[in-house]
Formats: structure tokens, sequence, C-alpha cells
């Protein structure tokens, strides 16, 4: 037996493994099975949307992710390699209630104990999830229902612009979309909120590799890869201008690559990090500090793709027709220079910021501790 039959709050637990060993369907098939909740980490987001949408863990995680995590008691983790981001600097305070176990292809990473007690399975995770499939595990719908009631109470919380914006591209994309994502603070943001309508969508994320500029070319390779299917491209002031000069594949090729433009104006995650750990000394992130952003409608236009400035994503519903045709397109969105990136879970503490009022607090932990 692989699972714990005393448990009574446990987690599945996925990375981006899981999804490379084509384990995605049996992922979906064990939390309809069991109503376990499904929490995954920033690569691995797709593999749980829509009506088992909790979000993901880790330090830009989603809250109700981090404290589902914090009051479980049984955490399966299937091929997520659990690195800093996840467990944070101090693992003793990673899912402190919980039993740990492991099933990963690597042994290297199985080499790293998080917990001293942890069980580790070198295994594929298809072959992994085949075999916790056929184990007679019982229903946790009372835990899966606590869970999204506290997920519920939570839904206010932790807004930004970035946040509402791509809530907002949410609700304008078709079922099951492809939508490439670049890196900075627009990643964050569509990890935090990208909700995909049913369950064979895909988000395409750089994750650790850290490569700014890779949402077009994503879309680009998508698009192609599937019979130039529509895509959808996330990406930053920053990082669209490091490949800006792909917009001429696009035309040439005749892809139907849809880029929405998160600009704040700013190099956000950089600038935010400058922000809260350096006294807001500023260096090349900033208008006033060196750094700018280009005019993307004509550029985008020069290269013959059809593009509109928007000034709020409130404004959004003026193109939905625009993303249901097979015209590329770009969609810049204006946003203000100081939009944050929230929750975020302090290194040294942590503490998940910001700190919510205790009534909310209390409401929620009462919920999963029940």
């Amino acid at each position: 037996m692989i699972f714990h039959t005393t448990s009574k709050k446990p987690i599945l637990l996925v990375g981006n493994g899981a999804r490379a060993s084509g384990a995605a369907p049996l992922v979906l098939e064990f939390a309809h099975k069991t109503h376990i909740p499904v929490l995954t980490t920033m690569n691995a987001v797709d593999l749980a949307q829509d009506d088992i949408r909790f979000g993901f863990i880790g330090t830009y995680g989603n809250r109700i992710s981090n404290m589902i995590l914090n009051e479980s008691d049984l955490i399966i983790s299937v091929g997520a390699r659990l690195g800093l981001r996840q467990v944070g600097s101090v693992t003793e305070r990673f899912a402190p209630k919980a039993k740990l176990i492991r099933a990963d292809i690597d042994q290297y990473e199985l080499s790293r104990n998080i917990k001293p007690d942890e069980e580790k399975h070198l295994v594929d995770a298809t072959e992994f999830m085949q075999r916790l499939l056929t184990e007679p595990i019982g229903d946790y719908s009372d835990w899966f229902n606590n869970c999204l009631k506290a997920k519920q109470l939570l839904e206010p919380y932790d807004k930004e612009e970035g946040n509402f914006t791509i809530e907002k591209i949410s609700e304008l994309l078709p079922e099951n979309p492809i939508v490439a994502v670049d890196v900075g603070q627009n990643q964050c943001w569509a990890a935090q909120s990208l909700s995909l309508k049913g369950n064979n969508g895909r988000i395409l994320i750089g994750g650790g590799y850290g490569s700014m500029g890779c949402g077009l070319p994503y879309a680009i390779g998508a698009s192609i890869a599937t019979n130039n299917k529509t895509v959808y491209c996330i990406t930053g002031d920053g990082g669209l201008q490091m490949n800006i000069q792909e917009f001429e594949t696009v035309k040439r090729e005749k892809l139907p690559v849809k880029i929405f433009v998160l600009n704040n104006f700013v190099l956000g995650k950089i600038s935010e990090i400058q922000y809260g750990s350096y006294n807001s000394r500023y260096a090349q992130t900033t208008g006033a500090s060196g750094y700018s952003v280009p005019d993307f409608q004509k550029i985008s236009e020069a290269y013959g793709i059809r593009a509109v400035t928007l000034n709020s994503y409130k404004e959004l519903d003026r193109c939905k027709d625009w993303l249901n045709d097979d015209l590329p397109c770009l969609i810049n969105i204006c946003m203000p220079e100081d939009t944050l990136l929230i929750p975020k879970i302090n290194w040294e503490t942590g503490q998940i910021r910001p700190q919510l009022e205790d009534k909310v607090v209390k409401e929620v932990k009462e919920l999963l501790r029940a």
C-alpha cells in the first residue's frame, strides 16, 4: 500500500514530471475518484483546472494552496522536485503536520531529504499513479468541500491589477486553450489566476529556467506543433522586447497567435525586489532609472499584425472577436507602474504576506481543521 488509510486530510501534489510522463489523465481520474484535493507546482498548474483547481504552492503560490498544505496530514508528491520555491529555506516549516510520500524518476532529486521520515518511490509517475488508482482509497468529499469553502472565503483577497487582468482573459478564452506564458510578474499572475475552462488546456510556463522572453517563441512553437492552431500568449513589456523580432515569424507563417501584453512600463519583478529589499534603489527597471517601453501597437502594425492599446483590462471586451478568428493580433494592456505581485511567503518567517485580518484567517483555518 502506498496510501496511508489513517489519513484524514490528504493531498496530491503534482509537478511537471507528471505531465512529462503522460500521467495527466490519471491525475484527473484520481481527483474525481477520491475527491482528494490536487495542488500543483507552478510549472504544472494546468494539471488541475476547472472543477478541481486550487492553484499552486510555493513562494508566490495561491494563498489557499499554501494554507491547505499547512493543514494536510499526508502529501503524495508525484513528479515534483520540491525545490526551494516550494519548500522554503527552512524545510521544517514545510507542511509541518504531514507525512510525505515522494514519487520521482530522478534518483538525485530523491537523494535530497525534505522530511527525515519521508517515503520515497523511484518510479515513473504514470506507473505510480496506476498503482495508486488500484488501492482501496475512501472518499474525501468532506475534506475537499471544506477546502473549497475556504477557497471561496479567500476569493476577494490577494487581487492586484495583474490578477484582475488575467481573470478577464480567462473569461474570454475558449474551452481547453493553449496558453504560452513569459517570465516575470505576468508569469506569477497567470499561474495564480488563469483559470481554464475544461481539463485539457495547456499553460506553457518556463518556470525555473528564468528564460525571460520565452512567451512568444513558446506560442509560435505550440501553434506550429498543433498544425497552426490558435495559441494565446501572455507576456510582459520587458519579456516581449527580448524576442520582438519574432513578429515576423508570426506574420510570415500566418500563425493565429494572440498576444496579450501586460504592460506596466517597468521591469516589474526586478523593480519590486529593488523596492522591497533595497530601499527603492531602482536601477534600469523603471522610467526614472533607465528603462523604457516602445509603442507595441505601432511595432506590431509595422510587421503587419493588427494591434490595439487598451487603457485597462476593463476594455478587453472590445477585442473578444479577435480571439476567435484565424489571424494574429496584439493587445497591449496598460497597467499601473506600481502593480504588486502578491501573496508572497516571507523566507525568514514563513508567513504569507500581506497578512489578512484575523477574522478571515480564523474562519479559513477552522474550515481546514474541521
